[in-house]
């Protein structure tokens, strides 16, 4: 063999394959198979958390703990995609990680305690985590330049559809089979996909000779990953900074941070090379699809929570509420190529916040005697307002760097976007519960006896109790008022946490305009 012949990372000879030969819509199903049949398990594990807790026998906080391991071991891992691919090779690499999740999946459907399956969520965490940036970064690298877009369009949709679907997956499961069939499903999946991928997608970068390690950032990441998804996960439960312990690990995480920060930037062989955020495309690419990313799960979870809490709907039927949004996004999908090919992308970015926007400020309108009807129209908005700025943004943001930091590039966008998303649940699961004791204070002032409305509305109801004593129909009637002032306040909260996201997105319409686009793009 000539000694400049290229290796892989399994030590074969590189086949010298023509890029523009190869059947890349064949390689995009190969890559998008197993990236979305994560992305829905992931999405899907959350409406079983009560069943989850149900079958192990413990309280729903302890079984949080299947969700905050899987976030936790998914985060760590999405940063080291570059320094990782660079000595596995790309395809070895998503080969290897795709196991991973499998074997994760089938602990987690065999576990026979709660405890077992927090092993099996972190496992299926540390492959997951990889799979989204590494599968972009092949499909960017696999697609002509002229046709990045499109495959970006593509990986784009599929993560949102699967991401939405999730929630009406996991419903009809549990409300009709085991849990355990939402990690079972994985499991053919993903040994199917493995098969695809090595059978369909060539190695075309050539590998790197291993470098030391760097062992002090990749500490550093993993403490300030860690110690942060745990107070964003647990902060609320244990009220937040009146509680000794967040308090402290929210040092640790900020300094951690910060240290990771300096070092990476000083060091000769980061781990991660955050330098690519000088890129202006890539930094304001990266702000811009995070904060989509935001708006885009505070309606994912905050919706099913209102129609199951407050409307008393199943968990499929409020997952389902989000399936106008899939159909509004395939339809804005087949739209979008002429679109991104003629229009100004700025322009369509800038569009895409207003959708966002609207759509956002509309289900601030949401009351206590909607019908299924009324959530329809807001996720035909939010779904065009998606995929009129994720497009665009996910063909700006690595379009400009060089092909070397495309993974590296790839591992931070997803990063940013998953610390967004951990942030975001937290934050407005805690406003909904603030917010609500705000207006708890203030409405209960109105349940007085100098409110001559209040005593006539407790005198009426109390007529509907006409079989028991005075006593006790006044006692019902005033119980039944604080029940439905309970449920007004609720309403109220997620009334003022969806318009405080629809003003974000106003604000973000702007800020589009700032990034560089050439006639290539």
């Amino acid at each position: 063999m000539s000694s400049a012949e290229t290796l892989t990372a399994t030590g074969n000879p590189l086949p010298k394959i023509n890029k523009k030969e190869m059947p890349i819509w064949l390689v995009a199903f190969s890559i998008l198979l197993p990236t979305s049949f994560a992305m829905l398990a992931t999405s899907a594990t959350n409406v079983a958390i009560p069943y989850i807790a149900g079958y192990f026998g413990s309280t729903v906080d302890e079984a949080n703990w299947v969700i905050t391991t899987y976030m936790i071991a998914n985060a760590i891992l999405i940063p080291l995609t570059g320094w990782l691919e660079n000595y596995m090779g790309r395809v070895l690499f998503l080969k290897v990680f795709i196991t991973i999740f499998t074997i994760g999946s089938l602990i987690c459907a065999m576990a026979p305690s709660l405890n077992m399956l927090v092993v099996g969520r972190l496992i299926q965490g540390i492959g997951g985590g990889p799979m989204m940036p590494i599968s972009q970064a092949i499909l960017i690298a696999s697609f002509p330049y002229n046709k990045r877009g499109q495959a970006m369009a593509l990986f784009g949709l599929a993560v949102m559809v699967f991401s939405i679907l999730g929630p009406t997956f996991g419903g009809f499961i549990v409300d009709n089979s085991a849990w355990q069939w939402i990690y079972l499903a994985n499991i053919p999946i993903g040994i199917f996909s493995v098969v695809l991928v090595h059978c369909n997608i060539a190695e075309l970068k050539e590998r790197k000779k291993p470098t030391k390690v760097d062992f002090v950032g990749f500490t550093a990441l993993v403490i300030w990953l860690l110690t942060m998804q745990i107070v964003l996960d647990k902060g609320q439960q244990y009220n937040w900074f009146d509680c000794t312990w967040v308090c402290w690990l929210t040092g640790i995480s900020a300094f951690a941070f910060v240290f990771f920060i300096v070092w990476e930037l000083e060091y000769k062989a980061p781990i991660v090379n955050l330098r690519v955020f000088k890129d202006k495309n890539f930094f304001i690419g990266t702000v811009l699809g995070a904060s989509v990313n935001m708006i885009i799960y505070v309606t994912i979870v905050l919706l099913p929570s209102f129609l199951q809490s407050l409307m008393g709907y199943n968990a499929m039927l409020s997952g389902l509420s989000l399936a106008p949004r899939v159909f509004s996004c395939i339809v804005m999908l087949i739209l979008i190529g002429p679109m991104v090919e003629y229009l100004d992308n700025r322009i369509l970015i800038a569009s895409g916040f207003f959708f966002l926007g609207l759509s956002t400020i509309m289900y601030a309108n949401l009351n206590l005697s909607i019908s299924f009807d009324y959530v329809v129209i807001p996720n035909i908005l939010m779904g065009i307002g998606v995929i009129l700025v994720f497009i665009p943004v996910s063909g700006l943001v690595l379009g400009t760097l060089p092909k070397t930091e495309l993974s590296n590039g790839a591992g931070l966008h997803s990063l940013c976007k998953c610390v967004m998303t951990a942030f975001v649940v937290s934050m407005s699961s805690t406003l909904v519960a603030r917010l609500s004791q705000l207006h708890q204070t203030y409405l209960v002032r109105h349940l007085s006896d100098f409110n001559l409305i209040f005593q006539n509305k407790l005198h009426t109801l109390a007529g509907n109790f006409m079989s028991l004593s005075s006593n006790t129909a006044i006692h019902k009637a005033g119980a039944l008022l604080y029940k439905q002032l309970l449920a007004q306040s609720k309403l109220m909260a997620y009334v003022d946490v969806f318009e405080m996201f629809a003003l974000i997105a106003f604000i973000l319409i702007p800020f589009g305009f700032l990034l560089k686009v050439t006639k290539s793009d």
